[in-house]
């Protein structure tokens, strides 16, 4: 009798069990996505609008968790009517998606980032795409690192050991 698997000329092998194959070398967005009204609103409040070929992106600081511990960075994209109907805009946040996903380890520490894409994302090549995500990325982690420098306290001067009685 011809089953289909006898029909196959090549032997069937088995893959190794998820937990032998080591941590998943994709990593994801889900914990590092502005969702609320609120977080996009406050990241508005406190940075200012930057421009590149073919989005805007605003960069804001964060609180930080703990003592010089910085909080997780968090990005957010936003895709308004004016870039065109539902399916379009899905696609444009798709594409800007898998490109941050690609990179979201470039993305800066203790910072939100918001990406407001421009309708030729559509039509943009994605190699040119990622490339300027990643150039976006770098120049947001150069700010950060600025903004951390002109945000944190002077060095504490030391106290001068005291001085033995005489």
């Amino acid at each position: 009798m011809n089953t289909p698997s006898s029909l196959d000329p090549r032997p069937f092998q088995r893959s190794s069990p998820p937990e032998s194959r080591g941590p998943s070398p994709t990593r994801t967005l889900s914990g590092a996505r502005l969702q609320k009204h609120a977080d996009y609103q406050r990241a508005y409040a406190a940075s200012r609008k930057r421009q590149s070929a073919s989005m805007s992106w605003f960069l804001a600081p964060r609180q930080m968790a703990g003592a010089n511990h910085p909080t997780n960075p968090r990005v957010g994209l936003t895709a308004g009517k004016v870039l065109g109907k539902a399916h379009e805009r899905n696609r444009i946040k798709r594409r800007m998606r898998e490109a941050l996903r690609r990179h979201v380890a470039l993305l800066p520490l203790g910072c939100d980032l918001i990406f407001h894409p421009r309708r030729s994302i559509l039509n943009l090549e994605f190699a040119k795409l990622e490339a300027e995500v990643v150039r976006i990325l770098h120049q947001a982690s150069a700010e950060a690192a600025k903004m951390k420098t002109s945000l944190a306290p002077p060095p504490s001067q030391q106290a001068a050991p005291p001085k033995p009685a005489s």
